[in-house]
């Protein structure tokens, strides 16, 4: 039985709408598997359809506009099943950079929320974070000393930032800074679209002696429009397998550890 010949891009294209249509939102490790392409495919062809008008990137996928006539997930509980895997792996990873009586900044997010069923053998820790999930999650935990850093509230990622949360940390030292973000590559760094979310990392990076990056491959290769700290400005990155050997190569040329998760 013969193999069909590769569709071409104006057809992968089709189907992705197609697929979408159904969903609302999918995942690009979804979509890969789909459509039988790479990641890096699936991401070309979703710039295509966003330049177009039709689609929107976002964290580990790919949704349809609301002009489109299908109304996807926007909420962070639908945004969280986006990779799952991929981000449980590299929280469990990102895990061991943590240890007893260290006072660590987690950053707002589904991964860096990821970590707290690996922290609870820790002792003496104290966590300081600008995401009500994460506060939510640990109070089962109370062995365990939390500090919200306030600021402005941003009801739809569950998160706080701007000056008033990145006052609360400069009043503090940090013994570890685990950030996260939607969009990063070697040359533009840590990127965001928000000028908040800027002016709390940077006050995290500054009270922190050590900088770390839990960021899963899907999100490589992109960026926004506010360029937060460049990568060698990290001390470790913590992504997943499939980050591609050009980025790893150049990571490393950086000075910056890479660790990587396996699924």
């Amino acid at each position: 039985m013969s193999t069909p010949p590769p569709l071409i891009p104006e057809q992968r294209q089709r189907e992705l709408m197609r697929l979408l249509r159904g969903a609302g939102a999918l995942s690009i490790r979804h979509l890969a598997s789909s459509l039988g392409v790479s990641h890096m495919t699936v991401r070309r062809d979703i710039a295509t359809l966003e330049d177009e008008g039709l689609v929107d990137a976002v964290q580990g996928g790919v949704r349809l506009r609301e002009h489109t006539g299908v109304e996807p997930p926007r909420e962070r509980d639908s945004r969280a099943a986006l990779e799952l895997p991929r981000k449980e792996a590299v929280a469990r990873r990102a895990a061991a950079l943590i240890t007893d009586d260290m006072t660590v900044f987690i950053d707002a997010g589904t991964t860096c929320q990821a970590l707290v069923p690996h922290l609870t053998s820790r002792r003496g820790l104290t966590v300081v974070t600008n995401d009500f999930f994460t506060v939510s999650a640990l109070f089962a935990h109370p062995a365990i000393e939390v500090i919200h850093t306030g600021g402005v509230v941003d009801a739809a990622s569950g998160s706080s930032s701007g000056a008033l949360a990145a006052a609360t940390i400069s009043a503090m030292t940090l013994d570890l800074a685990i950030l996260s973000t939607g969009t990063w590559d070697t040359s533009h760094g840590l990127t965001t679209p928000e000028l908040d979310k800027v002016v709390l990392k940077r006050a995290v990076l500054d009270a922190a002696t050590s900088g770390a990056l839990v960021a899963d491959s899907t999100k490589y290769g992109t960026a926004e429009r506010f360029r937060v700290v460049p990568l060698d400005a990290l001390d470790v990155i913590v992504s997943d397998a499939e980050l591609p050997e050009s980025a790893a190569a150049a990571i490393a040329e950086m000075g910056v550890e890479l660790w990587t998760a396996a699924d």
